[in-house]
């Protein structure tokens, strides 16, 4: 007997079974700001406006005009939950996916009887095709410029069908058949493959996958250098399952789908073209971003032309995320500690125990890193890793080096090594006029116009809370015996 292939519906049969992972609510919502209003008490955390708090991912059954058609909210808005969907301790996150970027195991095609995700078809052709009657997309908030995609994996190739990728974007359904894609410049390989569509001005075929394996959106949020361009991130989803992710053939474009997602929408971008993002609001805001404030509309986003959506015939379910919540922390936070360890291992192997991406940063702007010395030559090893780190992720802001006793994953212990084994006329290293993330409100040249020139420029810093190897014995912590039974005492 063959065991259940992995996607979202066996990982949330799984969290049913751990206490406080997991709910599900029949009460009516409205997707309109409601939905995500709601979870942001529940369990949003990350960089979300207080109160806030880490609690269950959750179901929603009734999503007010959308029929049988169900949202799912926050399965990665708990580290700690992460690691439960992967059966791997969540303070080791980063090597898992590292061991996996480096054993790949590649995707494979299955026919279309062999895709629940294509158990029902809709083609934009209909006469009532429209997609926001259909998919149960919702606002983070009341200005957002519409209903947001913002867990939907975009899937696409180069022209010659010789290199694959997979993305996640902000998406807003603009109208009947359209959506507005935003694709940051630079980096996204989605966005190379879209420039050479656009060379022979040629629309480019796409997929936008929705509800799976929360595997694969971890996969999927990987960047250069450690996956460079070519390389298939869902081959990194692959190695965290030790199963291959499942593809099908699109119904009507040239182009593969997840074929164990809850949803598939095949479209096209339409070479040259841009449209203004809120469009239909005018509000000047898209939706809230990882940094925590709502994110500007943008002028000119790519145009997504839809040909058709797919979907599962047993109450579809319709994965969302706050977009400043612990689950961005997760999905940029965890691929991006595993390219730190990968990066820094290679350079000055042992030296740096383990890496964590704090939601203080969201997940991309501040690491916090575990630092191994053997000796009294290994001083100053310590700020080289973190330069290694700038060098290779530009969006990283803030890096703070701790020695090897301090939980990473504990900020008042973060906190308690910068108050006892750090002084700032010492300790403190700002590196000046580099590029850092657009969405930081204070990268703006009226911030400082001596010294950044144009939006999205930064000064680094690191914060050295390592002691001197030399003076080990006066950083030595209160020396408590180790009792192994201690939770007997609890019972």
């Amino acid at each position: 007997m063959s065991k259940q292939k992995y996607d979202l519906r066996k990982v949330i049969e799984e969290l049913k079974q751990i206490p406080g992972q997991y709910h599900e609510t029949d009460k009516a919502i409205d997707p309109e700001a409601e939905l995500s209003g709601v979870y942001r008490y529940i369990g949003a955390g990350g960089t979300v406006k207080r109160p806030t708090q880490e609690g269950p991912a959750m179901m929603f059954n009734n999503v007010k005009g959308f029929g049988k058609s169900r949202v799912l909210i926050g399965m990665l808005a708990s580290r700690k939950r992460v690691g439960m969907i992967l059966h791997h301790d969540y303070k080791t996150l980063g090597n898992m996916l590292n061991e996996a970027v480096m054993n790949p195991v590649v995707p494979i095609k299955v026919d279309k009887n062999a895709a629940p995700a294509q158990e029902v078809v809709h083609l934009a052709t209909d006469a009532d095709f429209d997609i926001r009657k259909l998919l149960a997309a919702p606002t983070n908030t009341a200005y957002d410029a519409g209903p947001y995609i913002t867990m939907g994996l975009v899937r696409g190739s180069s022209p010659d069908q010789s290199m694959h990728d997979v993305t996640i974007h902000r998406m807003v359904l603009e109208d009947k058949d359209t959506i507005g894609m935003y694709i940051m410049p630079g980096g996204r390989h989605i966005g190379h493959f879209l420039e050479q569509y656009e060379a022979i001005n040629r629309p480019m075929p796409i997929t936008i996958n929705i509800g799976m394996d929360p595997a694969i959106p971890l996969a999927a949020t990987f960047e250069p250098p450690t996956t460079p361009l070519g390389y298939d991130e869902l081959s990194i989803a692959g190695a965290l399952r030790e199963e291959p992710i499942e593809l099908v053939d699109g119904i009507v474009v040239k182009e593969t789908g997840l074929a164990r997602s809850e949803w598939i929408i095949e479209a096209e971008i339409l070479p040259n073209t841009k449209m203004q993002e809120d469009i239909n609001t005018n509000s000047g805001y898209a939706m809230p971003e990882f940094p925590g404030y709502n994110g500007k509309a943008n002028p000119a986003v790519n145009v997504v032309k839809i040909k058709a959506v797919t979907h599962r015939k047993d109450n579809p379910i319709v994965m969302t995320t706050i977009g400043p919540s612990e689950e961005h922390v997760s999905m940029a936070g965890i691929p991006t500690e595993a390219s730190i360890l990968n990066l820094v291992d290679k350079a000055i192997p042992g030296k740096v125990k383990n890496v964590y991406n704090a939601p203080a940063g969201g997940g991309k702007l501040m690491t916090i890193m575990q630092i191994h010395k053997d000796d009294i030559n290994d001083e100053g090893i310590q700020r080289q890793a973190a330069l290694l780190a700038f060098s290779a992720f530009k969006e990283l802001k803030t890096v703070i080096l701790v020695d090897e006793d301090v939980d990473i994953f504990d900020m008042n212990d973060v906190m308690w090594t910068i108050n006892t084994r750090f002084q700032a006329d010492k300790d403190i290293m700002v590196l000046e006029g580099l590029r850092n993330h657009p969405l930081d409100p204070s990268e703006l040249p009226e911030y400082d116009p001596a010294r950044i020139r144009t939006r999205g420029m930064s000064s680094k810093l690191v914060l050295d809370g390592t002691f001197p190897y030399d003076m080990k014995d006066k950083f030595v912590r209160a020396p408590f015996k180790e009792v192994s039974n201690w939770k007997d005492y609890l019972k």
